[in-house]
Formats: structure tokens, C-alpha cells, sequence
């Protein structure tokens, strides 16, 4: 599949205009703006609660004999080791 030409974005852009009029583009496109920022705020929220799940996981999960994981990430921040 190819990207639209430019003759094909100026008809959708026309057809655009024709339904909802050059007077609601604005708010259309600041809604449209508002909603972007929206999910983009969630799914960032998103990503942060999993990376904090996984990184509890990580630390209740350790093998005998190594220092408690809590300490050993804790040393790796400070160090920036790995």
C-alpha cells in the first residue's frame, strides 16, 4: 500500500470541510489534540505500573546465597552496575 498522494489529501481534506464545516475544524482538531494527550498520559501510567510490578518480582525473586536483591538493586543505582 502506497501513501496518499497529495491530490488524494486535498479531496479528504475538502470532504472534511464539507461535513463539518471550516468553523468546527478548530475545536475538531483541539478534541482530537486533548484526547492524543489523554491516552498518551495513560499509557504511560501504563508502562510505569508495569515496570514497577516487574521490578518488585524481580526482587522478591533471588537465589541462596546472594545479598538481599533490595540491597543489590539499591548498590546498582548508586554504582550504575550491573
Amino acid at each position: 500500500m502506497t501513501p496518499p498522494g497529495p491530490t488524494q489529501l486535498l479531496v479528504v481534506l475538502l470532504v472534511v470541510v464539507l461535513l463539518f464545516g471550516a468553523k468546527k475544524l478548530p475545536d475538531l482538531a483541539r478534541s482530537v489534540g486533548r484526547s492524543t494527550r489523554i491516552l498518551r498520559s495513560e499509557l504511560g501510567e501504563t508502562r510505569d505500573a508495569g515496570a514497577a510490578r516487574s521490578e518488585d518480582r524481580a526482587l522478591e525473586e533471588r537465589p541462596a546465597g546472594e545479598p538481599a536483591a533490595r540491597e543489590r538493586v539499591a548498590e546498582e543505582r548508586t554504582t550504575g552496575e550491573r
